[in-house]
C-alpha cells in the first residue's frame, strides 16, 4: 500500500504535456492558440446507416470506394495448382462462374466496407444451417452458392462465444437472421457456415461499441469527401456567376419607387431591349447618359484545390486517383507505380481470405464430383494486370531455351526437361498440351549421348572421344537416289 503521508498530486497540474513549445510566441499545443483548439472527435457514421446508404446511392465518389476494392479482389478469381488433369482445372472453375462464386464473394466485401461488417453464408442443399458445416457430407452437385448479407441483417449471438484457440476465437458461435428478412428469416446460422468480414479492424473497446463488428471506410473519409463535394458544388454554382453584367441607370432607385408605371414599363422595355440585341447582334444600345459593364471571374486554383481534396480521399482508403476518378495519371507520373503499389495491397488483402476460399473450392470440388478435393490441389490469386501476348510469347522462348541448353547440356533428362516446360505453362501458356504419358515415356528412354557424357565426366572416367564424335551425313550426291 502506498504511504499515507503521501500529497496528493493536483490531476490538473500533473497532466503531461510532450512536444515542442514555445511560451513566448504561443507556439505548440496547450499555448493558447488556434491549434491548440483542435483535436479529434467520435462521429460514429457507422452506426447511421441510412447516412451510409444515402452516401453509397448519392455520391459516385462513395460508390467507387466502397466498389472498386471489392471487385478487384475478385475479378481475377484464382488460378488452381497442383493438378496434373487441366480439363477438372477447367471445369471447376467453370462451376465457379455458374454459381456466381465471386459476385457473391465480392458483395460480401463491399458490404463490409460500407456498413463495417458482412456475412456470406455457404449454402448447402440437405444440411441445416444452424449445425455445423459437414464437408464429408456434402454430395454432388449440394453446394448452392453464397448468400451475402450486411451487419444489419444479422444479430450476433454474443452470449455464446468461440472459445477453442484460434483466430475465430471471440467470434459468435451463431448468428441470427433478423425475422422478416430474407429467405432465412428467424434462424441461427452456425459460425463454420459464413465468411465473415469486418471493414476496417477496430480496436477490442471500439468493437464493442459496434456489436463486435468493425468500421465502414465512409467514417474516415467523411470529412474530406464533404470539402470535396463543397469545392465541387461551389465551383459549379461560380459558372453562373462567371460575367456578370452591370449597367447603371440614372435616376434608377427614384424610379421604381415612384408612382409612375410608364417610366417603369420603359425601365423594363430597355432591359428587354438590350437583352434583345445581346443575343442577336452582340451589341448593348443605351441611353448616353447610362453606364454599361461586364464583371468576369476567373477560375484560377480551383482546378488545384480540387485534386488536393481528391487526393486526400484516395490516400484515406488506398487507392490511387487513377482507379478511384477514373484519370489519367499527370505530370511525370506514369501511374505505374501507384497501381502496383495499390495491387499489392489488393493481393494482402487476398491473403487475408485465403481460408474462407480454399474452403469455398473445397465444397466446389466435392459438389461437382460427389468426392474430396485431391491433397496437392492448391490455388493462389491470379494477378490483377496479365502480360501481354508479346510479354508472354517473350517469356516462352526464354524459358524453352533455357531448358533446351539445360538437356543439350546434360544437366538434366529428357523427362525432367518436359516436366520443367510443362511446369510454366500457367505463366506463359506454352507447352500446356504436353501429357503426363509423354513425360513417363521420356523418362523411361534410355540416356541421351550427351547425358552419358555428362555422367562419365562427373564420375571422373576418361571419356571415348570416338563415342562423342557424331556421324557426318553423306553428300547427296554420293547416296543412292
Amino acid at each position: 500500500m502506498p504511504p499515507r503521508n503521501r500529497k496528493r498530486t493536483n490531476a490538473r497540474s500533473a497532466q503531461t504535456r510532450d512536444g515542442y513549445i514555445n511560451p513566448a510566441t504561443r507556439t505548440g499545443r496547450y499555448q493558447d492558440n488556434l491549434a491548440s483548439a483542435g483535436h479529434y472527435a467520435f462521429k460514429f457514421w457507422t452506426r447511421n446507416r441510412v447516412q451510409l446508404e444515402a452516401a453509397y446511392r448519392g455520391s459516385w465518389i462513395i460508390g467507387n470506394a466502397v466498389d472498386c476494392v471489392a471487385e478487384d479482389m475478385t475479378r481475377a478469381g484464382i488460378d488452381i495448382v497442383g493438378l496434373e488433369d487441366t480439363k477438372r482445372e477447367n471445369e471447376v472453375q467453370a462451376e465457379f462462374s455458374r454459381l456466381g462464386i465471386w459476385s457473391s464473394y465480392s458483395d460480401v466485401i463491399k458490404w463490409s466496407r460500407l456498413y463495417g461488417g458482412s456475412l456470406g453464408i455457404l449454402l448447402v442443399d440437405g444440411q441445416d444451417v444452424s449445425t455445423p458445416l459437414n464437408l464429408e457430407a456434402v454430395g454432388k452437385d449440394q453446394f448452392r452458392g453464397i448468400y451475402a448479407i450486411d451487419r444489419w441483417i444479422t444479430q450476433p449471438d454474443y452470449e455464446n462465444c468461440i472459445t477453442d484457440i484460434g483466430p475465430q476465437m471471440g467470434n459468435p458461435v451463431y448468428y441470427q437472421i433478423v425475422p422478416g428478412i430474407g429467405p432465412l428469416s428467424g434462424k441461427y446460422v452456425h459460425h463454420s457456415r459464413v465468411i465473415r468480414m469486418d471493414g476496417i479492424r477496430l480496436p477490442i473497446y471500439q468493437r464493442q461499441y459496434e456489436n463486435g463488428w468493425g468500421m465502414s471506410i465512409v467514417e474516415r473519409i467523411f470529412d474530406a469527401l464533404t470539402a470535396y463535394d463543397s469545392a465541387t458544388m461551389g465551383a459549379a454554382q461560380l459558372v453562373y456567376t462567371a460575367r456578370l453584367r452591370v449597367m447603371k441607370v440614372k435616376d434608377y432607385k427614384k424610379v421604381l419607387g415612384g408612382t409612375d408605371d410608364r417610366a417603369k414599363r420603359g425601365l423594363n422595355a430597355q432591359m428587354d431591349n438590350i437583352r434583345m440585341w445581346q443575343t442577336n447582334e452582340g451589341m448593348t444600345v443605351i441611353d448616353s447618359e447610362d453606364d454599361f459593364n461586364a464583371i468576369t471571374y476567373a477560375f484560377a486554383g480551383l482546378s488545384d484545390i480540387l485534386t488536393q481534396f481528391g487526393q486526400q480521399i484516395s490516400g484515406a482508403i488506398r487507392t490511387p486517383m487513377t482507379r478511384l476518378f477514373g484519370q489519367s495519371p499527370a505530370g511525370f507520373s506514369t501511374g505505374e507505380s501507384d497501381l502496383r503499389q495499390y495491387h499489392e495491397g489488393i493481393a494482402q488483402q487476398q491473403e487475408m481470405q485465403r481460408p474462407d476460399v480454399h474452403k469455398v473450392l473445397d465444397l466446389v470440388w466435392r459438389s461437382k464430383y460427389g468426392t474430396p478435393a485431391p491433397e496437392e490441389m492448391s490455388f493462389k490469386f491470379a494477378p490483377l494486370m496479365g502480360m501481354t501476348a508479346d510479354q508472354k510469347a517473350e517469356m516462352a522462348a526464354q524459358r524453352t531455351n533455357s531448358v533446351v541448353a539445360a538437356f543439350s547440356a546434360g544437366l538434366v533428362g529428357a523427362g525432367t526437361a518436359l516436366k520443367e516446360l510443362k511446369a510454366g505453362a500457367e505463366y506463359d501458356g506454352a507447352w500446356n498440351t504436353i501429357s503426363e504419358d509423354e513425360i513417363a515415356e521420356a523418362e523411361n528412354e534410355p540416356p541421351s549421348l550427351s547425358e552419358t557424357a555428362s555422367t562419365s565426366e562427373g564420375a571422373g572416367e576418361p571419356l571415348d572421344q570416338d563415342a562423342l564424335t557424331l556421324p557426318v551425313a553423306e553428300p547427296s550426291s554420293n547416296r543412292e537416289a
